[in-house]
């Protein structure tokens, strides 16, 4: 799944969504114990991922005889806006897998139903705490962590050793000391960061300690001074000896992937989801070459980067009949043993421990990525937050085409004023 897509359409129906919440696109009432067919929405990647998530489908059918499901795969650049205009009239699935980052959102939208107490969270004791916290909407659970994702520095190991670099740097002054590096003794960029997407440069605003807003708090921090400080050292990431020029193109995702995985630079900020295309990369065909180390820290000597992933939710709207099944089957997508299957198949990152047995970690994509899920920064319980991103990657794009730091972060200031009446700047 690719990050760098902002969900900014969200929160503008919110205000719309209750009076819908009685209709759904489930069948009429039915007996929890008569056949039921689900409607599952699925946005994993069509080619990559979702042959897998329906081959487990199938596990789930057979051994639950009374149940079908009605896979539908999504694009996950879509799925927000189908997801927000099916639940607000008609046609809605009856469970889907919702981005970390819309969960609270459609919760507070009544969207969704509280699966404390059902089968879907009898085992919530086993997933990482910050997923099912990041899973809640005022104190009650609205979706099961089904994989979880974060940012990493992927590098080259052998481009690094051509330059003479034996570990991953630890600092973005150190990246950027490396990268020049490569260039010059290996002869390709050495880094490449994705321009004008706010949820790539969030590393950058954790490493000075702030955050676009301050949730708690109910403030507006992207003016501050330790904001203002990260975006200039952000900038500096396209200006550098051996950086890649910002790239603002509508295809500037693609053109940094093949670049990586044909080592054409050396290092790139990516998440666990292109692993699977990454071994496919020229550069990879040994999947040992590929190094996976936490992102730099800033100069307050803090590093972070955010926590996505998908959870599995349950649509209110739904019938008993339907809700029982779809609470069924989100318990089984997210066993110990349906993770494991996936991470096997997908790369991804399970969201509990016991999922990550030794065939799992014995892909050392996600043995790198799972020593460095614990630095990463839960979101805060902010329905919004995900918005914010659109107007953050926008106004860093410009920044990096001129526009002064200070001016940049203002806009967005003004574009989150709107967003959250509630928060002062």
């Amino acid at each position: 799944m690719r990050r760098g897509i902002a969900a900014s359409a969200l929160v503008v129906a919110l205000a719309v969504s209750m009076a819908a919440c009685g209709s759904s696109g489930s069948s009429s009432d039915g007996k929890a114990d008569g056949p039921v067919t689900l409607t599952y929405w699925d946005t994993s990647n069509a080619t990559n991922e979702a042959p897998n998530y329906q081959e487990l489908v199938k596990k789930f059918e057979a051994a639950n005889p009374n149940v079908k499901v009605d896979f539908v795969n999504v694009p996950f650049d879509q799925a927000q806006n189908k997801l927000q205009t099916a639940m607000g009239a008609k046609g809605a699935p009856d469970v889907f897998r919702s981005e970390v980052g819309w969960t609270a959102a459609f919760a507070k939208a009544g969207y969704l139903e509280p699966l404390d107490g059902t089968p879907a969270a009898a085992d919530t004791s086993a997933f990482q705490p910050s997923l099912i916290q990041q899973a809640k909407y005022e104190g009650k659970l609205y979706g099961v962590p089904l994989v979880t994702d974060t940012l990493g520095l992927l590098y080259n190991k052998e481009l690094f050793t051509k330059a003479g670099i034996t570990e991953a740097p630890k600092t973005w002054d150190e990246l950027k000391a490396d990268a020049a590096a490569v260039k010059e003794k290996a002869g390709v960029d050495g880094f490449w960061l994705k321009a004008a997407d706010g949820y790539y440069a969030m590393p950058f605003l954790f490493g000075e300690g702030t955050d676009t807003v301050d949730a708690a708090g109910k403030k507006i921090t992207i003016t501050s001074p330790e904001a203002v400080k990260a975006v200039d050292t952000y900038k500096t990431m396209f200006t550098s000896p051996g950086t890649a020029k910002a790239d603002v193109t509508t295809d500037a995702y693609a053109h940094m992937m093949d670049a990586f995985n044909s080592g054409k630079v050396a290092a790139i900020i990516q998440g666990p989801w292109e692993i699977t295309n990454i071994y496919k990369g020229s550069a990879f065909a040994d999947k040992t070459n590929l190094g996976i180390a936490a992102v730099p820290a800033g100069s307050a000597g803090k590093a972070g980067a955010p926590t996505g992933g998908h959870n599995i939710s349950v649509y209110a709207g739904a019938d008993k009949a339907h809700k029982a099944a779809a609470e069924k089957f989100a318990a089984f997508m997210t066993s110990a043993e349906s993770q494991a299957f996936i991470a096997q198949k997908n790369s991804t990152l399970p969201t509990r421990s016991d999922a990550f047995t030794a065939d799992v970690k014995a892909d050392p994509g996600i043995a790198g990525f799972q020593s460095i899920l614990n630095s990463a920064k839960p979101r805060p319980e902010l329905p919004e937050y995900s918005s914010l991103f659109a107007s953050l990657g926008t106004n860093l794009g410009k920044a990096t085409q001129g526009t002064g730091t200070q001016d940049a972060l203002n806009t967005v200031a003004t574009d989150y004023a709107k967003l959250l009446p509630g928060f002062a700047k």
